[in-house]
């Protein structure tokens, strides 16, 4: 009944953003009803449809490569050599409070205090892991320095994409449209921030529009000393890509990115930046996730995945001091953190 239905959206709704979990959803129940050559065309016809997007297709893209092996296929696909990229992965060890299936892993922080594993991330970081400063945040913080980048490309004067004046956003934001009827503003605007002008366009945006609703823009979690710190440690090159991304695809890319994200000066005007994905002892990466990390490397990012063993101490097992041995491209060769 399932494979009906998810046969007929597809038929039915052929510009739909959600083709592709719609057509990950339908190999992979072939595969586990016994019907691997017919998943494996499902997916690679998936990845013919240019609304299959984002973490869908590089879930199909790794789907065809493990299904695709001889004697189905002979050929490695063109992308195979990207999908099989490493994530660089940093393990450390924390003392859990809880252990159990479906609840929030929680953890004794540093100084003693119960927290949850982003914020033990962001101790380690702001201690041994290199005196990191940082922000646990996800997609906020970049929709945020989007919308105050590129605020006069969003709300550039076009017809028919503004009905009233309560809207947050264009009615083209989140289509295949917003990029092309803006195209030679937003590559104008893109330079600006790619030639190390992001810090002033922020600022001059802050001071013109605090306070005004916009979409993406969170205008009392993240202050703007803040804001300036993680613009001016990115550099130009990084953000203008990724605001590049943004404006292409806001439907696609506005959601998954990566847990953290930290900054350090070297000085008064320069620093350096880093993404972390960052997943508890039960958890994994997701398509999306992994999509968002693979595609910030190829815009010249710093990320890594901070995972936790996925067996830890128990709770009443008594103190320890962990030290869990790190991947060969860590700076150090342990970690060692007090467990209580």
């Amino acid at each position: 009944m399932q494979l009906k239905l998810l046969k007929r959206l597809l038929l039915n709704f052929t510009c739909d953003g959600r083709r592709g979990n719609w057509t990950l959803r339908l190999s992979i129940d072939l595969e586990h009803m016994g019907c691997p050559n017919e998943s494996l065309l499902v997916a690679e016809d998936g990845l013919l449809d240019p609304w299959v997007r984002a973490g869908s297709r590089m879930a199909l893209q790794r789907r065809v490569l493990r299904l695709g092996k001889p004697p189905r296929r002979w050929k490695a696909p063109s992308f195979s050599s990207s999908i099989k990229r490493k994530i660089r992965e940093v393990h450390i060890q924390g003392r859990p409070l809880n252990c159990e299936a479906g609840m929030k892993s929680r953890f004794y922080g540093e100084d003693g205090a119960q927290c949850g594993v982003e914020q033990l991330a962001l101790q380690y970081y702001a201690g041994e892991g290199g005196g990191w400063q940082g922000v646990y945040t996800e997609s906020g913080i970049w929709l945020t320095i989007f919308a105050l980048l590129m605020w006069d490309v969003i709300f550039s004067d076009l017809p028919n994409v503004f009905h009233n004046k309560f809207q947050t956003a264009p009615l083209d934001l989140e289509t295949d449209s917003f990029y092309p009827a803006r195209k030679s503003l937003t590559e104008s605007q893109l330079q600006k921030i790619y030639d190390g002008m992001a810090e002033m366009i922020l600022i001059t945006s802050w001071d013109l529009h605090s306070g005004t609703a916009c979409r993406g823009v969170n205008w009392d979690r993240h202050s703007l000393p803040e804001l300036r710190a993680a613009v001016t440690c990115v550099g130009g090159p990084c953000l203008a890509s990724l605001c590049r991304h943004l404006a292409q695809d806001y439907r696609s890319w506005s959601s998954g990115m990566p847990d953290l994200l930290l900054w350090r000066f070297h000085g008064e005007c320069e620093g350096e930046a880093k993404l972390v994905e960052v997943k508890g002892p039960r958890d994994c990466l997701s398509e999306q996730q992994r999509a968002w990390l693979l595609l910030l490397m190829d815009c010249g990012f710093n990320t890594e995945a901070l995972l936790w063993p996925k067996r830890m101490k128990q709770p009443g097992e008594g103190t320890i001091i962990a030290a869990i041995p790190l991947k060969r491209f860590c700076p150090r060769e342990n970690v060692l953190i007090k467990g209580g």
